[in-house]
């Protein structure tokens, strides 16, 4: 088998498992969603989703606090701990500070194998530690991210641009808002471009995992660009 044949089979061999698993994927049914982390990134997002028609089941460390935003979005919002949001979703929008990470994955990784992981979390140094920060830079963030939860389907999405432009900029007149992905995983990718167009933004799919070291903090790849063609040329795909 060729090197080309051999990747078309497995993009195939993927979207085929994908479909087998999230059949809702193939009819754009809703979808199911948890969040870990309901701040301006998790909230945010999540309520975009929730307007889309998706079902999205927000958690925190004090969900009673969260008991506005849901009674706002309607029967398809929920809210409750982590534990409880993790069964009623397929996929995951991680959204805590890094430091928070290694607690998530020493509690729930078990729980979250097999399930997509959206990867929305910056380490800085100030706020996570040195340690946490170094690690991110020797594997690259989304690796990283990775590395606390084997036998989850890894995207790396929503971590280049605020929570306040996120939200000023959904469904934009014109061209939308450009949101690189990475994953090594090509079937839960497609998934995350979906839900990323849902929100009111564009797609641009930068490749493998270890590529979201390219739109992390303080690369070009980084920040606000006015379309996905600008995006793409940053990032070179």
């Amino acid at each position: 088998m060729t090197l080309i044949n051999r990747r078309r089979f497995l993009v195939a061999s993927g979207a085929l498992a994908a479909g087998a698993h999230f059949p809702a994927l193939a009819q754009s049914a809703p979808l199911k969603i948890a969040t870990i982390g309901a701040g301006n990134i998790g909230g945010g997002v999540g309520s975009l989703w929730v307007k889309a028609g998706h079902e999205v089941f927000f958690s925190s460390l004090n969900p009673a606090e969260l008991k506005p935003m849901v009674d706002a979005l309607g029967p398809k919002a929920r809210a409750g701990t982590t534990a409880q949001a993790i069964p009623n979703g397929d996929i995951i929008l991680l959204a805590v500070p890094y430091r928070a990470i290694p607690s998530v994955a020493k509690e729930f990784a078990e729980a979250l194998k097999g399930k997509i992981i959206i990867d929305t979390c910056n380490a800085t140094a100030a706020r996570d530690g040195e340690e946490l920060v170094a690690l991110t830079k020797q594997k690259g963030i989304g690796l990283a991210t990775a590395s606390f939860f084997p036998g989850a389907r890894m995207v790396r999405g929503f971590n280049s641009i605020g929570a306040r432009i996120l939200q000023e900029q959904a469904h934009r007149a014109g061209d939308r808002l450009p949101i690189p992905i990475a994953s090594d995983d090509v079937a839960a990718a497609d998934i995350v471009a979906r839900l990323v167009r849902d929100a009111g933004f564009e797609p641009v799919m930068a490749g493998p995992l270890a590529r979201a070291a390219d739109f992390s903090m303080g690369t070009a790849g980084y920040g606000v660009h006015p379309n996905a063609a600008a995006l793409k040329k940053v990032l070179g795909v």
